[in-house]
């Protein structure tokens, strides 16, 4: 398997939706390509940096959301960038001042998110990022991750199970079936007709 921005798997400022059923393997393949854990066969073969924002996620910086980001993303946090497309969109002008472990479900995961787009990579890994958001909050988020892929020109594998989402800012699919807890195959990457 190679995981490159320039190609093989995927190509620059594309991104792959990941679906299927639960427990069929995503995001193990998806904890695999960040680099959490070892496939048990097989090889990666990854020239690429990763960014990574895992399916679960918990408020474990003692801190604000300002501090976190000034620690995890440095001078970037200042820069019009972050600022234009990815903290505005996000909605987190209200956060910035509020300690990590008072935000609820929903702000938490926009805090994660974006943390991840901030982040300087060349491939975005995003598990279940409409977990805890309503509808209006979504499609915001993929209106954002699609943003931040094609104006950085990086790429992106995104999983979820809101078929909307992924419609909306997937350009191929990777498709797993399988009998859950049990076995996991994918096929793909897919266009989204054929994946759909």
């Amino acid at each position: 398997f190679k995981l490159s921005a320039n190609g093989g798997m995927i190509h620059v400022a594309e991104v792959v939706g990941a679906v299927g059923a639960n427990a069929t393997g995503k995001t193990t393949f998806m904890r695999i390509l960040a680099g959490e854990i070892k496939a048990d066969s097989g090889d990666i073969d990854s020239t690429a940096k990763v960014s990574y924002k895992p399916q679960y996620i918990k408020p474990t910086f003692e801190g604000t959301v300002r501090e976190l980001f000034i620690d995890q993303i440095g001078p970037a946090y200042e820069g019009s960038f972050f600022k234009s497309e990815i903290a505005r969109p996000m909605n987190l002008k209200f956060m910035m001042d509020r300690e990590l472990a008072t935000l609820s479900g929903g702000e938490l995961q926009r805090v994660a998110i974006s943390l991840c787009l901030a982040r300087t990579a060349d491939i975005y890994l995003l598990d279940e990022p409409s977990a805890y958001l309503d509808s209006t909050q979504r499609m915001q988020v993929s209106k954002t991750i699609r943003s931040v892929i094609e104006k950085t020109a990086r790429s992106a594998v995104v999983i979820d199970h809101d078929v909307y989402m992924i419609d909306m800012i997937s350009d191929s699919l990777l498709v797993f079936s399988g009998t859950p807890s049990k076995t996991g195959k994918a096929v793909g990457p897919l266009t989204m007709r054929e994946g759909m």
